[in-house]
């Protein structure tokens, strides 16, 4: 490129000015000492400086004369350049290519292309806009185009880039040649760009185009030291004194010193001493001795002289020292110790007085700038909040302006484009009513069968949910009393099983103690014979109960497969309902306007036949008189015509207000299944729900789609069930709907019961087949949240499907609460069994390191437990769910991890241990902590849900066990817990860290007493807690936590205000 040959040009120029100052400076130095020296050939780079910007005939000058043309191009300038240098031995054209040269530099061949010459080296800055910028006041422009002195002097107008580089580089070469250059070669070792990588060709190549290698040639066969015969002279005579005779000149003196040293290859200039590489040094060194040698020899006289004299003056002063020392010595002693211990005091009390001064100063000091920071920080956001407050004032004002502009132009071009259309769809569904006249009594038949088939479907989906629930209740109680006897069978076949080892090992030690006697021998065979058979008759029933409870599994696994397949078949007939019940909906669309078009047209025949007849005649009731018989006929028709056409515009009025009724419902259900998120802390989809549906009075209509469809939206808005986020916002939202309905509806009309409620069932299908529920009193309320929700939520006479909404936004409340539940179980399944399992890894000193450290702690399970709770937590509090609900979770949530841990200790005896105690001590510790972080506002009773664990942790980590007694267990430590569960704790439990006893015999003793004297009850034998799925509160409980929720600064969705068919809720 043109930017390359201008760096080369560059290169060459520097290369020059190294060879004069390197090669020609050095030879001519010698030659003008004229000493012996045989001259060295280099290479002059003066011909490719010459083919380059002489003038007139090199590259640059060519150039210039091609970019002056205006019809020159590239190819002619490539054409002119081939023809001028063809010969030149720097120069040569590549073989494939048409434009291109090749210049032969010093540092190897470099091939240029011409294609962008030409408008590079034109210089597009006019010399009259530079004169003018160069005239401005303003300095800095003045300084960007300045005026050089050979531009002023040109006669002609042109200017070229190659020239004023060619200038430049003049000036720059002059600088050069003022200073004392130093020349620094840098070498790149290889072209990879690595370390520990050397490549020698490539470094040498560098070396020789840079003309190291003539330098080193020089150095080596040139003088690199030279000096004056003087300074020679005035350095090195120390070598050879004798040389420095008054008679005899600095040239022979020098002579005769080096050959006194015996140097070879110097050389004697007119002026100076020419050495060889490293003769410097050599004569260095031996000065260095000769000095060296006098030094010593100086030193040693003056050294001996001195020890002498210090060692007369120090034996005298010794000798006097000594004496008076040893006697003073003596008698500072006793001075000494006694001031020693008065200046410790002083230093005491002096210390305490700077101290307490420093430290008065300092908390003044402190006192003094906080005071001033605090008020500097004050004044700084009392500021700030002005500021905000009056750009958010008018940024508010600016908003509305444009809002309200938007909103009047948008609803003009929508009322014209509504009108339009609609009179095109009026005039199409005319037509098709026209044509649709004749199938009225088919449709009638039809209608009449579908509504006989909805009333079959929904009379068989009721009786199949309460079967349903029926056979579910008693296969939980079936499977509850299974597992009892099983727990209960396997309790008494460890415990014969014990009794069985125990009696082995006294009968062993008897015999080992007296084994003369026979008659122990006898007795002992006897009581084995009746222990095995006992055995024997224990085994025979555990396998009974196992085939049982096989046959229980397997009873258990069918009727779970009946379920399911009866809950699918539920399922289906509730989608063919909601079908059926949608097409009966249009089928009366269809047959109220096919009816009213027969109408119109009955008239209309009527009205064509009526005029055939004579007319009646009427007495006119003001004279008597019988009007004429034209008048009458013509009164007769203009009414009939009148009454058709407003029942037209009826019909007209209906289908226009369904079609819009269908566009709002659409378009509501579009806002809200997105996530419009809160306003003061209330949902805005719940609001805007709610005040649609009180507007367009779906709660008072005797029919309608609307309900259907906003639970079909809740249902498919809920089916991501891992979605916690997503789910606490739908949970706050029909929460907060079920709330306002509540408390608007007033049930009326037929199905509905307000005197007493029905029993809550557990399941979801039985919640909704139940008969309605009344209303909550909200006669507790204060009188200021009463008023402010009386603006916006206002009574109405409740209809049948207004009562099925809320009883089926109950369930979607219950559901999606059970969903979060279960979703925080699942996700501390995991951990809690980590939690259970981490004492086998670590013992309780290593726990109590692992405390102290902070580094690799088992207690990081228990920490995940926490943050599970703390991130589930701040996901309900983000959207703004109701107190109530978040304590019920918790409180199900902690009550899950009694059971799990609880458990986990009586089934597995590796867990019922000292260390394991500590260990799940620790972590309940650390649920305390969050439960006392959270508050009782959102945590409720949850850590009284953790009693058991509690209670039997606290047994576990007590010592001397052996020394407590059973009352002081079963009424001090462990009120809680049964019989059986301390009976097994206290049989299960062994120390693994300090090796301590466990209970004594005579409290395991009265625990069986206690366990024979119950077990003729069965819920006292099962040992083991029971998990509680069940919805821990009613829709009452959740409107009573929401008495005080304040509607009235409400807003609606921004979506909907822009929309002028719900200008209702501004």
């Amino acid at each position: 490129s043109f930017e390359q040959f201008c760096i080369n040009l560059t290169n060459e120029k520097l290369q020059q000015h190294f060879n004069q100052h390197v090669f020609k400076m050095e030879q001519d130095e010698y030659n003008k000492e004229e000493i012996d020296w045989s001259y060295i050939e280099f290479v002059d780079n003066q011909d490719i400086l010459d083919l380059i910007e002489k003038s007139p005939g090199g590259i640059i000058s060519l150039l210039n004369e091609a970019c002056m043309f205006p019809r020159s191009t590239h190819e002619t300038f490539a054409q002119k350049m081939y023809q001028t240098f063809k010969d030149h031995k720097h120069f040569s054209k590549p073989k494939l290519a048409r434009t291109d040269f090749t210049i032969c530099h010093y540092a190897g061949d470099v091939t240029y292309q011409t294609e962008q010459f030409l408008e590079k080296n034109k210089d597009y800055v006019v010399a009259e806009h530079q004169a003018l910028l160069n005239a401005s006041r303003c300095t800095f422009v003045a300084c960007l185009f300045p005026l050089l002195a050979e531009d002023t002097n040109k006669k002609s107008k042109f200017s070229s880039i190659s020239s004023q580089f060619k200038q430049q580089l003049v000036t720059l070469l002059e600088t050069l040649s003022t200073t004392e250059p130093h020349y620094i070669r840098c070498v790149k070792p290889n072209n990879l760009l690595k370390p520990l990588i050397f490549e020698n060709q490539n470094v040498l190549q560098q070396l020789r185009c840079g003309g190291v290698m003539e330098a080193i040639r020089i150095s080596c066969a040139g003088f690199p030291t030279r000096k004056q015969f003087e300074e020679f002279l005035d350095r090195f005579s120390i070598l050879a004194p004798e040389v420095l005779d008054k008679s005899s000149d600095d040239v022979a003196a020098c002579k005769k010193l080096l050959e006194k040293v015996a140097l070879e290859g110097y050389q004697i200039g007119r002026t100076k001493v020419f050495l060889r590489a490293g003769q410097m040094a050599d004569l260095d060194s031996r000065r260095n001795e000769v000095l060296g040698r006098a030094a010593s020899s100086i030193q040693r006289k003056f050294r001996s002289y001195l020890s002498r004299k210090k060692f007369v003056m120090l034996r005298k002063a010794a000798i006097n020292m000594q004496a008076v020392c040893r006697g003073q010595l003596s008698r500072h002693l006793f001075e000494r110790l006694r001031r020693e211990a008065a200046v410790l005091e002083i230093q005491r009390d002096i210390r305490m007085h700077l101290a307490r001064k420093s430290y008065k100063e300092l908390y003044f000091a402190a006192v003094f700038i906080q005071s001033g920071i605090r008020g500097m920080a004050s004044r700084d956001e009392l500021r700030f909040q002005r500021q905000n407050k009056a750009a958010i004032m008018i940024q508010s004002h600016c908003r509305k302006f444009l809002a309200q502009l938007h909103y009047q132009r948008l609803k003009k071009a929508t009322i014209t484009t509504q009108s339009a259309w609609r009179a095109r769809l009026a005039r199409k569904e005319l037509r098709k009513l026209k044509t649709a006249a004749k199938e009225t009594g088919a449709l009638q038949a039809a209608k009449n069968k579908l509504e006989k088939e909805v009333e079959n479907l929904t009379w068989r989906l009721q009786l199949e949910k309460l079967t349903r629930v029926d056979m579910e209740e008693s296969k939980t109680q079936e499977n509850a009393k299974l597992r009892s006897a099983l727990e209960e069978m396997q309790l008494q076949f460890k415990e014969t099983k014990a009794f069985l080892l125990q009696e082995l090992e006294a009968a062993k030690k008897t015999a080992e103690v007296v084994p003369v006697l026979q008659e122990v021998l006898v007795v002992d065979t006897e009581l084995v014979e009746k222990l095995s058979s006992e055995n024997e008759k224990l085994k025979s029933l555990v396998s009974s109960l196992d085939q049982k409870i096989d046959e229980t599994e397997k009873k258990f696994e069918e009727t779970s497969k009946l379920s399911e397949e009866r809950l699918k078949q539920a399922l289906e007939a509730e989608t063919t309902i909601f079908d059926l019940k949608k097409s009966v909906h249009e089928l009366q669309e269809k047959i109220l306007d096919v009816e009213s078009e027969n109408q119109i047209l009955r008239q209309k025949s009527l009205l064509h036949t009526s005029g055939h007849l004579p007319p009646t005649p009427v007495k006119d009731s003001q004279n008597g008189h019988f009007p004429r018989q034209e008048s009458l006929f013509n009164g007769s028709e203009n009414e009939s015509q009148t009454r058709i056409k407003e029942q037209e515009s009826d019909a007209k009025n209906r289908r226009l207000q369904m079609a819009r009724q269908h566009e709002n419902v659409d378009a509501l259900i579009n806002c809200v299944i997105k996530n419009i998120g809160f306003n003061h802390g209330k949902p805005v989809a719940a609001f805007t729900i709610y005040k649609c549906l009180l507007h367009w009075k779906s709660f008072e209509a005797e029919r309608t789609n609307v309900f259907d469809r906003l639970v079909q939206m809740i249902g498919s808005a809920i089916k991501d069930e891992d979605d916690n986020e997503h789910l606490a916002y739908w949970l706050s939202n029909t929460s907060t709907l079920l709330y306002m309905i509540q408390q608007s509806l007033k049930p009326g009309g037929t199905g509905a019961s307000p005197q007493r409620k029905p029993p809550v069932t557990p399941s979801l299908f039985g919640r909704m087949a139940m008969g309605f529920r009344s209303a909550p009193s909200s006669a507790e309320t204060s009188a200021a949240a009463a008023a402010a929700a009386a603006a916006v939520i206002r009574p109405v006479e409740a209809k049948d499907p207004a009562m099925l909404f809320k009883m089926q936004l109950t369930a979607y409340v219950e559901n999606i609460f059970g969903i979060i539940r279960d979703n925080l179980k699942n996700e501390l399944q995991a951990l809690l069994s980590l939690c259970i399992q981490a004492p086998r890894t670590s013992t309780g000193r290593s726990l109590r390191s692992a405390k102290t450290m902070g580094k690799d702690s088992p207690l990081d399970h228990w920490k995940g437990i926490i943050d599970g709770l703390y991130a589930l937590l701040n996901t309900l509090k983000e959207n703004f769910v109701s107190p109530v609900l978040i304590q019920k979770i918790f409180t199900q949530t902690f009550a899950f991890i009694n059971v799990q841990l609880f458990n986990s200790l009586l089934l597995r005896r590796e867990c019922c241990t000292f260390s394991n105690g500590e260990f799940v001590k620790a972590g309940l510790a650390l649920l305390e902590e969050w439960c006392a972080e959270t508050k009782e506002e959102y945590a409720g009773s949850s850590w009284d849900e953790l009693k058991h664990i509690r209670q039997a942790v606290g047994f576990l980590v007590i010592h001397q066990k052996y020394r407590i007694s059973y009352e002081d267990i079963a009424h001090d430590l462990c009120p809680i817990l049964s019989v059986q569960q301390l009976y097994r704790i206290c049989t299960l439990y062994w120390d693994d860290s300090y090796n301590t006893r466990s209970v004594s015999q005579e409290v395991i003793a009265s625990m069986r007493v206690l366990m024979t004297e119950d077990s003729n009850n069965a819920d006292s034998s099962a040992f083991l807690l029971d998990e509680d799925s069940s919805i821990p509160f009613k829709s009452d409980d959740l409107s009573s936590s929401m008495q005080d929720m304040d509607f009235a600064e409400m807003k609606p969705a921004e979506e909907l205000e822009e929309n002028p068919a719900f200008s209702f809720l501004l």
